[in-house]
């Protein structure tokens, strides 16, 4: 393992929207997936759109995340919503909405090639992405950056026990690892509940189901980055501050 310093060991990257663009191509499906419920209900009544949203959550137990799942969930509020008058044709427009998602090409964030490479020269550095396997699988392969990560994780859920289990099979401390990612649901607050450290690179989109997280408890381990050119900094920031508590807990 590198050196590094301030006991920061390992610096870990989440995937959709910090390293690729993702949300963008889901809120385009939601658009068309409205204008497609919109042929049978008011769409200007906010309980339409909170009742897919209701659906969506409940589902994420048995579905999980990502494209599969997602559909799943808008075939059956569709289904609810229009009181089963969708047609076959307007179910079957739905799932040629998930295979173009699928299919969409994997776009890197201006400059996060070079910002990964910068804190690589410094810490070790894996990816911890969630959501279908074979399209998150794809989506690593697509991106070219796979090279730069000592390792790759895709998970279910990045929740509290999930990051436990994955700091001990790492076999670091909380207080030796960084997250980096524009979820605070997902990427930044289970992390801080552990004692780790976090870098929020907070994205123009944002699922709705991410943006649940209350992290100002937790404000003195965490930094914000606008877009990647800040990430190298804002992981050397944390990297000093470290160094500096660890030092202070040794005198």
């Amino acid at each position: 393992m590198m050196p590094s310093d301030g006991g920061i060991r390992l610096v870990a990257f989440d995937g959709d929207d910090t390293l690729w663009r993702s949300q963008d191509y889901f809120d385009r499906a939601q658009e068309d997936y409205e204008r497609i419920v919109g042929a049978y209900v008011d769409l200007a009544d906010a309980r339409v759109l909170e009742r897919l949203y209701d659906i969506e959550k409940t589902n994420l137990a048995w579905f999980g995340y990502g494209v599969k799942g997602m559909t799943l969930s808008m075939i059956e509020a569709a289904v609810a919503i229009t009181g089963q008058r969708i047609s076959a044709a307007d179910v079957h427009r739905i799932v040629q909405l998930a295979k173009d998602l699928l299919r969409h090409p994997v776009e890197l964030l201006p400059g996060i090639r070079e910002a990964v490479e910068a804190i690589a020269a410094e810490h070790e550095v894996v990816l911890i992405t969630k959501g279908d396997l074979f399209h998150q699988e794809a989506k690593v392969r697509d991106s070219g950056l796979a090279g730069l990560f000592h390792r790759i994780e895709i998970v279910s859920e990045k929740d509290d026990p999930t990051y436990a289990r994955l700091l001990e099979e790492f076999g670091i401390a909380p207080a030796q690892f960084v997250m980096v990612g524009n979820s605070l649901r997902s990427d930044i607050a289970p992390v801080l509940r552990l004692g780790g450290w976090g870098v929020h690179m907070p994205y123009h989109t944002t699922w709705s189901h991410e943006r649940e997280a209350d992290v100002a408890a937790f404000a003195a381990r965490m930094r914000v980055s606008e877009d990647p050119r800040g990430l190298p900094a804002a992981v050397a920031a944390i990297a000093a501050e470290a160094a500096r508590l660890a030092a202070s807990a040794a005198a």
